[in-house]
């Protein structure tokens, strides 16, 4: 009950405690549904009985707000985490170690809604809160580290979350020890801000220590070794090693079915992790059928409007599209974009991830027009929300340049096209994957406008930081 409140400690009533250990049952075997219908019940007979203040009725409530979570009701989860937080505040006082546990829970639900400046504001305050309070080196200031890293990483601020992430790996080692359950997770966090600035050896290094170490201590069936199994997988597929990415996905999905169910939502995610390989290697009629089996357990599962059910109809309208079903692929990025406008509201990063999506189908149509209304929505709105350097603005620059050379319209797509190149040279290194993929589109643009010596420059200088990479 602990770990699956965040933390939450509380005295119970005889009378609650049993119906929270099965709401605790049904919650780790993923069946949010009954989880939720029994937290409930928990929370309202607390309210009844001690009182909608009291600190047994607040912890029932960020139980509930945990399950919401699961079930990707952000908005829910959100009011009941501001509530929490805001009673607390009020009743134990802004220092207090649960008002600060509310923090941080609000901080989270902030960043799954993409609202990365009042998550950073939150996470921010709660570590130096707990520096001052607890020191530097306690466990939960460490905590709040992580979790700021987390914010940044998301804000497309990889080095200062690389920075933080360090810190909290080496003190953790210090502290706690090599061989620690959070020191193993600050390496994998790691390891995957590395992955992501295309440091893929040194990703790969910690992921398979990580993996190694968790095989020894826990079990080759424990929970957290298949998680590392499953990222090591991905950095695999990032760097192209498609055959190592299946073996190790198709180890982790038959686990997962065989120890947790094949409806389980980790079985799923293992499930559409195979497919996205499946995908890379070409194999599209494979990828598809995952896919298909994905999004029909998750849409029954989890319900048609939950996150995991519209990512897996994401997924499958790019299969439709490799695969030249632009119609398919069409209809089911316009029920995502759609669907995410509405729940999630037009400006949340998902929403301009489905707009764009949507956008390069349109491109494949030849619906040039559409296609770059889209885009110019999604990258003012990605300026304006996340900012000009971020990732995620740097490739909707990147799409629509893309869009403007195949309407002709060459000098508006070499502009781009360079802005994009000197950004990600600066931010993210010369030699990182997408540096080298706008150098390329660029090259591209250069001999379609007659430039041949400055696009075998920029081929020469792709050949060179390859043959440096091995």
């Amino acid at each position: 009950m602990k770990k699956y409140c965040d933390e939450f400690g509380a005295s119970q009533i005889d009378d609650d405690v049993q119906i929270s250990k099965f709401a605790l049952v049904f919650f780790e075997s993923g069946y949010w549904n009954e989880a939720e219908k029994l937290e409930v019940e928990v929370m309202e007979l607390r309210k009844r009985l001690l009182g909608p203040e009291h600190p047994d009725t607040l912890t029932s409530m960020a139980c509930l707000a945990t399950t919401y979570w699961q079930q990707g009701r952000w908005n829910e989860v959100e009011k009941l985490d501001v509530d929490v937080m805001e009673l607390r505040m009020r009743i134990l006082g802004a220092e207090h170690p649960d008002t600060l546990r509310s923090m941080a829970n609000v901080a989270g639900i902030y960043r799954q809604q993409g609202r990365w400046n009042e998550a950073e504001k939150l996470d921010v305050d709660v570590m130096e809160l707990r520096k001052r309070l607890l020191g530097a080196e306690h466990p939960h200031t460490l905590t709040s580290m992580a979790s700021l890293s987390t914010t940044y990483f998301q804000q497309g601020r990889s080095n200062e979350a690389e920075k933080l992430q360090v810190d909290v790996m080496e003190l953790r080692k210090r502290l706690l020890g090599a061989e620690h359950p959070q020191t193993l997770t600050s390496m994998s966090d790691l390891a995957t801000t590395y992955r992501e600035q295309g440091r893929w050896n040194e990703a790969e290094k910690l992921q398979v220590d990580v993996m190694d170490l968790r095989k020894r201590l826990l079990g080759a069936e424990h929970p957290d070794t298949l998680t590392s199994i499953a990222n090591l997988a991905t950095t695999y597929r990032k760097q192209g090693r498609w055959n190592e990415a299946e073996e190790l996905e198709v180890g982790v999905m038959e686990l997962r079915k065989r120890l947790l169910g094949a409806e389980h939502p980790d079985s799923l995610k293992s499930t559409a992790n195979l497919a996205s390989t499946y995908s890379k290697q070409g194999r599209w009629n494979e990828a598809e059928k995952l896919q298909v089996d994905v999004m029909e357990m998750s849409n029954r599962i989890l319900g048609a409007e939950h996150p995991d059910t519209l990512t897996s109809m994401a997924r499958l309208a790019t299969t439709y599209g490799e695969q030249g079903r632009w119609n398919e692929a069409e209809k089911l990025e316009a029920d995502v974009m759609e669907l995410r406008k509405r729940l999630l509201g037009a400006e949340h990063p998902d929403t301009l991830s489905s707009m764009a999506n949507l956008a390069v189908t349109y491109g494949q149509q030849g619906r040039l027009n559409e296609a770059e209304k889209l885009e110019v929505d999604v990258m003012e709105l990605s300026m304006r929300l996340l900012g000009a350097e971020h990732p995620d603005t740097l490739s909707s620059m990147a799409n629509l340049a893309v869009t403007y050379g195949q309407q002709g319209r060459l000098n508006e797509a070499e502009k781009l096209e360079v802005d994009v190149m000197e950004l990600r040279k600066r931010l993210i290194g010369a030699e990182h994957p997408d540096t080298l993929t706008s150098m390329a589109n660029l090259a591209t643009t250069y001999r379609e406008q007659g430039s041949w010596n400055e696009a075998e420059k920029l081929d020469d200088e792709i050949k060179q930081f390859k043959i440096s990479q091995g």
